[in-house]
């Protein structure tokens, strides 16, 4: 199954993008699946339809849906005071009855995430577009589940998960009590599920859209979030120019709208979609914008490892960073992973296989590409006969 993922700025018009996109793709006959977090119906709103926790069919061949975060968060809170009773029950907590929970901040995130999961698993659709939150946020989504998962190994390792028989014998030795079997149970289905996740978004079939309206706020969120992506290796599959006025509109509007065009047009796929002097509202509102059609383009982009042994004596590692500047770019080296920081942007990566028996010999960003150079560590390197 194919994956769009839409984002942009809040007030874009992402949501009316991700709507149009998948109306699109079921006139032709693809059975498609607009999927949305929102706490308010703004796609159903666009869409002319309610929707909600229940799949609801738009088209013959266009389905939307809106999970419900409050009642996923209640479940996963019932499922959790379940297998923790005892422990709660050993410090006197009472239990929070289902009425009384509100779901807390990055609830909607995490439902969006396991029902992007869920949509991918079920191979009832042939593709799924995803209305994701704004910028910001839908870049920290974006991450969650990598980080998620590093989290997990570096509190609850694998190691420590198979001497479930020795837990009891330490607990006495040490004469403390060893982490009860439900808590690495939880946290290797946690793995097990983020992992399912972090495969959709990691797929070379799902791709990356930026929306946004020409000018220079959009300009400015377009830059950065470009070099997020590629922080993670990912690049826009296209750049959606939204709202885009017409020539006999107030002329100041008009050159601030074609220079920003313009300045895109040297390093994005951009499509322009029409402003239609009103809010698009129904499916013929929709029809009407010229949204790209799905294509077989990626956003994944390679970080490939370059052999200068012969020449130089290292091994380079080539990040592409378009748009990072090189007071704003660090580097830290910690055992088999790198930290990388590109202005606000961080990321944590394992390094490859070659490069983990080899040190940091230095780094230069050249014409958007951060070349990391690693020479091999005798201790470490096999020695030719």
């Amino acid at each position: 199954m194919r994956t769009i993922l839409i984002t942009g700025p809040g007030g874009s018009g992402r949501t009316t993008v991700a709507a149009a996109t998948a109306l699109r793709a079921a006139g032709d006959g693809i059975r498609t699946l607009v999927l949305s977090a929102d706490r308010t119906d703004t796609l159903g709103t666009t869409l002319g339809a309610t929707t909600g926790p229940t799949p609801t069919r738009i088209t013959p061949h266009l389905t939307a849906w809106r999970p419900d975060a409050t009642a996923g968060f209640r479940d996963d809170l019932a499922r959790f005071q379940d297998r923790a009773s005892n422990v709660l029950n050993l410090l006197g907590a009472s239990r929070l009855d289902p009425e009384e929970v509100t779901p807390l901040p990055g609830a909607e995130e995490l439902t969006l995430l396991r029902a992007l999961r869920d949509a991918a698993l079920s191979e009832r659709h042939e593709l799924l577009v995803v209305d994701l939150p704004p910028t910001q946020q839908a870049l920290a989504l974006l991450s969650l589940p990598e980080e998620l998962r590093r989290y997990l190994r570096r509190l609850l390792p694998a190691e420590r998960q198979a001497a479930a028989g020795l837990r009891p014998v330490l607990g006495r030795l040490a004469g403390v009590p060893m982490p009860s079997e439900w808590l690495y149970e939880t946290a290797a289905r946690w793995d097990t599920e983020l992992g399912a996740v972090e495969a959709v978004l990691a797929d070379r079939e799902a791709v990356v859209r930026l929306v946004a309206e020409p000018g220079p706020a959009g300009t400015d969120d377009v830059r950065s979030a470009s070099l997020a992506l590629a922080l993670r290796g990912l690049r826009p599959d296209a750049l959606i120019a939204n709202r885009v006025v017409p020539e006999e509109w107030p002329a100041g509007l008009v050159a601030q709208q074609r220079k920003a065009l313009e300045e895109w047009q040297e390093s994005y796929d951009v499509h322009a979609v029409p402003h239609l002097g009103h809010d698009p509202r129904g499916t013929d509102d929709l029809t009407a914008l010229a949204v790209p059609e799905v294509n077989d383009t990626t956003s994944t982009v390679e970080w490939p490892v370059v052999d200068h042994l012969a020449e130089d004596g290292v091994l380079v590692w080539h990040l592409p960073l378009p748009g990072a500047i090189r007071e704003e770019l660090d580097l830290i080296r910690r055992g088999d992973e790198l930290v990388v920081s590109a202005g606000q942007f961080r990321r944590i990566v394992p390094l490859p296989s070659a490069l983990r028996r080899c040190t940091v010999a230095g780094a230069a960003l050249r014409e958007g590409e951060l070349r990391i150079r690693f020479a091999p560590d005798p201790d470490l390197w096999p020695r030719t006969p």
